[in-house]
């Protein structure tokens, strides 16, 4: 049956989102590497602002490089174990949705917004991404810059490729499946567990947003931003974006 990505990660990824991820510091650091690979600036307690922010993978090393972050989540799971990294860092962890950031922000503006991960493709529709860019370059200082990163759904895979291996263990097994329709993919979470001497299976699906790359580019450069930085990693499209004309209230 198909969740909404709020009870999606609720019911079934959240509690075995870390193991996902696999190691937290070699996932940071690999964050972190993107961070100097556009050269961004240290923070000097400037704001940043963590779109999705999971439990802590890109809000950590920001913190780290002196910004003040600001880390929306809509997974209370998720965001306690955030709270457990950050010690005496400057993160604020808010669970919200994404879309709402800007009344979080309220009238601060930001050196520094993110959407990292796959969560650009969460988003319930192409026009929610097209006013998530739109708000991010409004809500931006004058030299800040916008992160995205999703992957790239549009070429649709066919048969046995549509079965993607996670991670597994001697305890646990993470596929994913994916299914087609026009404007969305259904992810199709498929866990199995073991648990005492028996093998579970847990199957939850969500929707995905087919989105192509060369459309976020188009909705930034409506946005009066300007394309900095482009690279692929691991199929993951990075995009870094800076402000290029004053935006309109």
């Amino acid at each position: 049956m198909k969740s909404s990505v709020t009870e999606h990660y609720a019911n079934h990824l959240a509690p075995i989102y870390s193991w996902m991820v696999g190691d937290f510091d070699a996932a940071s650091s690999d964050a972190d590497s993107f961070y100097s690979d556009i050269a961004l600036p240290s923070g000097n307690g400037l704001i940043a602002v963590d779109l999705g922010c999971g439990h802590g993978v890109h809000s950590i090393p920001l913190a780290r490089r002196g910004y003040s972050v600001l880390a929306l989540d809509t997974s209370r799971h998720l965001l306690d174990e955030l709270e457990t990294k950050i010690g005496e860092l400057s993160i604020k962890a808010i669970a919200a949705d994404l879309i709402d950031f800007t009344n979080h922000l309220g009238s601060d503006a930001a050196a520094l917004i993110v959407c990292m991960g796959d969560t650009l493709t969460h988003l319930p529709s192409v026009e929610a991404v097209k006013t998530l860019i739109r708000d991010s370059a409004r809500m931006l200082s004058h030299t800040g810059l916008l992160t995205l990163s999703f992957r790239d759904y549009s070429h649709e895979l066919i048969g046995s490729e549509r079965f993607i291996p996670v991670r597994s263990d001697d305890r646990r097994i993470h596929t994913c499946f994916l299914e087609y329709q026009s404007d969305v993919v259904i992810v199709h979470d498929i866990i199995h567990s073991l648990n005492d001497s028996a093998w579970q299976t847990s199957v939850s699906a969500y929707p995905k947003l087919r989105l192509h790359p060369d459309t976020v580019v188009a909705f930034a450069e409506s946005s009066g931003l300007a394309l900095a930085h482009k690279q692929t990693v691991r199929g993951m499209y990075h995009f870094a974006f800076n402000r290029k004309t004053a935006i309109a209230g």
